[in-house]
């Protein structure tokens, strides 16, 4: 430990003699014709430190501060552009490219294109962004942009691990994700199947320019969702030397290299491998996880006129369980919560990748986009009675792999009166496999699934969107459609029977005050593994019925915005489902799944379950003042499914209300501080059916409490609480700059119960025998909690 000290007090005498400000280069070109500009007037947003672009459209601005920095970026007839977030370091110099939107607007005008805060004619309220120093310093985030996403308002997550977004109500599966306006399927590792929930993002933050967050308004070109899209932007290369990021932490460790591959290409490229088995070996936890990921992009400005971009991700992931946690462990509740964990959770491996390209041409005012791409996920799970691994004793053997290749078109281009347009379509080939047996208990017994099945899909769509500005450019107005299909039944088929219109409304009341409403019908395609389940006839038991899953979004809004760092919005939303898939054997709507591992919808359904969510949102949020910067979201939901009787009751993402406060301080010699709280409320879960539960035939194959669906979300969760805190301290020296932090998740233990475990009493002789019943075990509960202190220690070094 002195040793260490001794390092710190080192860096920081060597960080004081040393030069603090560094520089940003760029060029600068008419978004339109794609010619360059000169004489741009380039400012460090906040400072007065800047330069000009000279005749070329290059700039290059000297003595900027080390640390994050935007540039402003303002030319006589353009709107104001301020960027997104760069690293500056002494050795690190960005190159950042900027275009230019012609503006013929005043310049009161103006001042509200420069605002930090994103919005669009088509998505002028539900737009929320993240930039990369918001994400990087995130308490409790650890890096991960999908903890980091759970600071906005209308998102809800289970205290815990998980990595579940549960965004206004609805379920997880309802989210998409695009990397780059690439498709990514898979964004977590051991994600659950039918739903998009896991412990870890796949996503490196390291790659991470900046992130933008649909919560309703969704653009027509993105469709098959129903609650969210959450588009990922990735950094550039810098195309003038390669530079290094290396990143210790307490789970895992990674590698990204950026630089240039030619004159006007460039890469980045990044590896993470994680050590969790290793702690969790050590603290003795009774699964152990293993993850590992790549990431790449390359970019390349192939002419004047014309760019490409490739991406590539993928993951390898192994879980299994330490079947030796007991050995030497003397707390009896230990012994026993370590024992339903071992005899409930199976081994489970997964892998994944997701590549495409995306080929932009820019004509005279049209922009031609072309996206392709290609993703693969298999998911292998195996369980044994007990964990001894002989024929007799399997309970689950399943495996599954699902393949997708898709081509997106988009051409945007704006007509002589300044209407934007933006139409397209898609097309995409599916295949789904999957070999499962298992045996599976409820309150009406035992029943054993054992089928193979493979099923090939064509899917397709069509889209448009017209937006135009009236009133002085007060008044905006988007209306968009999309029709999409698939060739699985008569119904489906028919992309009219999935018409998807949706209107957006804005309009100015002053440079301040904005106020704004959305409508829309979304409709998203069930998942594959209902699609793709067969009966024990060996027939698709849910092709000739299924329908696309429907949801109407009726959002209305009021934004202020007192200055160009800060904005206060209130949003209130409701949401109509309809067709969503009801489970024939569990009488259940399948929105109710999904908060746990494994798969989700591989049995018989009907598309016949309605339900809604509705609410209002409170945001306030202050980019940055003096260094100190924060962001407040209250959201009031409630989310609600008919159950069999066709009654409307509490679905499993009821939570009623949330409450996050996030804030951060920029201390003097390069300290940051940063904590952020959260409240969550209480979810709705369904109490155990005893009777069913203490059977021996049912126990022995469930290993666990069997829930009482007639009871369904009959009992509430506690209220849950949690305080992260986040320290960091930067050193910059002439060749690296070095961030060590600390990231203390619930920091004050705050503990969640969770519904109690069901698990046999045991003696010398196993598992005890009912008495009075010999068909039945004598069952006791075993408390259940989440939540710990969880302490991360990090090191990142960029050179």
């Amino acid at each position: 430990m002195k040793k260490i000290f001794l390092f710190i007090i080192l860096l920081q005498s060597y960080s004081l003699v040393s030069q603090n400000q560094g520089r940003i280069s760029g060029r600068v070109i008419d978004a339109k014709t794609r010619e360059t500009l000169p004489f741009v007037n380039v400012l460090i947003y906040g400072t007065t430190i800047g330069a000009v672009s000279n005749e070329k459209g290059t700039f290059e601005v000297k003595n900027v501060p080390l640390g994050y920095n935007k540039i402003q970026v303002s030319f006589i007839g353009y709107k104001t552009l301020i960027s997104d977030e760069y690293l500056v370091t002494k050795d690190n110099t960005p190159f950042i490219s900027i275009e230019l939107n012609e503006d013929e607007t005043n310049l009161e005008e103006v001042e509200v294109q420069a605002s930090l805060f994103k919005s669009s004619i088509e998505s002028p309220l539900s737009l929320q962004s993240l930039g990369i120093a918001e994400i990087e310093k995130n308490p409790g985030g650890d890096r991960d942009v999908l903890k980091v996403i759970q600071s906005f308002p209308g998102v809800a997550s289970n205290p815990g691990f998980r990595n579940d977004i549960i965004i206004r109500g609805g379920a997880t599966s309802e989210n998409k994700f695009y990397l780059e306006g690439v498709e990514v399927p898979v964004i977590n590792h051991f994600q659950t199947q039918g739903a998009s929930g896991g412990p870890v993002g796949i996503i490196n933050a390291d790659l991470v320019q900046k992130v933008d967050f649909y919560s309703s308004a969704f653009p027509a070109n993105r469709g098959n969702t129903l609650s969210s899209v959450i588009e990922f932007t990735q950094k550039t290369g810098n195309s003038k030397s390669l530079n290094t990021r290396a990143t210790i932490g307490t789970s895992d460790a990674g590698i990204t290299l950026d630089g240039p591959l030619g004159e006007n290409t460039t890469f980045v490229f990044s590896a993470r491998q994680s050590y969790l088995q290793l702690l969790f070996k050590l603290i003795k936890l009774p699964f152990l996880p293993t993850y590992n990921d790549f990431q790449a992009n390359i970019k390349s400005q192939i002419s004047k006129n014309s760019e490409l971009s490739i991406i590539a991700l993928g993951a390898i992931d192994d879980f299994e369980i330490n079947k030796g946690v007991n050995d030497g462990e003397t707390d009896v509740e230990t012994i026993k919560r370590n024992k339903v964990i071992l005899n409930s959770v199976p081994v489970n491996s997964q892998w994944n990748y997701t590549v495409g390209a995306s080929y932009k041409y820019f004509a005279p005012n049209t922009t031609h986009l072309f996206v392709l791409s290609r993703n693969e996920w298999k998911n292998k799970a195996v369980k044994y009675f007990l964990n001894e691994e002989t024929p007799a004793n399997l309970l689950l053997d399943y495996s599954s792999k699902e393949i997708e290749n898709k081509l997106r078109y988009e051409s945007r281009f704006e007509s002589i009166n300044n209407v934007d347009f933006n139409i397209g379509f898609n097309l995409e080939t599916a295949r789904y496999t999957n070999r499962n047996y298992q045996k599976n208990a409820n309150s009406d017994g035992v029943i054993t699934y054992d089928f193979n099945s493979a099923i090939d899909f064509v899917k397709y769509g069509v889209f448009g969107q017209v937006s135009k500005k009236y009133l002085d450019d007060k008044l905006g107005v988007s209306l968009g459609f999309r029709i999409d299909g698939i060739d699985h039944n008569s119904t489906m088929k028919n992309p009219f029977n999935q018409f998807s219109p949706r209107l957006s409304l804005s309009y100015n009341l002053s440079n301040k005050w904005m106020v704004s409403s959305s409508v829309g019908r979304y409709y998203q395609l069930p998942s594959y593994t209902v699609l793709g389940y067969k009966n024990d006839l060996g027939e698709f038991a849910n092709k000739r019925e299924l329908k696309y899953i429907q949801s109407d979004h009726f959002v209305s809004g009021l934004s202020y915005k007192p200055e160009a760092t800060s904005k206060i919005t209130i949003e209130g939303f409701y949401k109509g489902y309809k067709n969503y898939p009801f489970s024939i054997r569990n009488q259940i709507s399948l929105a109710n799944l999904g908060a746990d591992f494994g798969v989700v919808g591989n049995e018989e359904v009907a598309s016949i379950s309605k339900g809604r969510a509705y609410g209002f949102e409170l945001l306030a949020q202050k980019k940055s003042y003096n260094g100190l910067y924060g962001v407040a979201s209250y959201t009031f939901v409630r989310s609600e499914f008919k159950d069999r009787q066709g009654m409307y009751i509490p679905s499993t993402w009821d939570n009623k209300h949330l409450l996050t406060i996030t804030a951060g301080k920029k201390l003097h010699k390069n300290w940051e501080i940063g904590t952020k709280f959260r409240l969550v409320g209480g979810r709705p879960y369904t109490p155990y059916d005893l009777n069913a539960s203490s059977l021996k035939e049912n126990y022995d194959v469930q290993n666990g409490g069997i829930l009482d669906y007639s009871k369904l979300n009959k009992k509430r969760l506690d209220t849950y609480t949690q305080l992260d805190i986040r320290i960091d301290k930067t050193w910059f020296l002439n060749k690296a700059a070095i961030n060590l932090y600390l990231d203390v998740q619930n920091i004050y233990a705050s503990s969640s119960k969770q519904q109690p475990y069901l698990l046999p009493v045991e003696d010398e002789n196993g598992r005890v025998t009912d008495p009075n019943d010999s068909s039945r075990y004598v069952l006791e509960e075993i408390e259940s909690t989440s939540g710990r202190a969880l302490p991360r220690i990090g090191v990142i070094v960029d050179f």
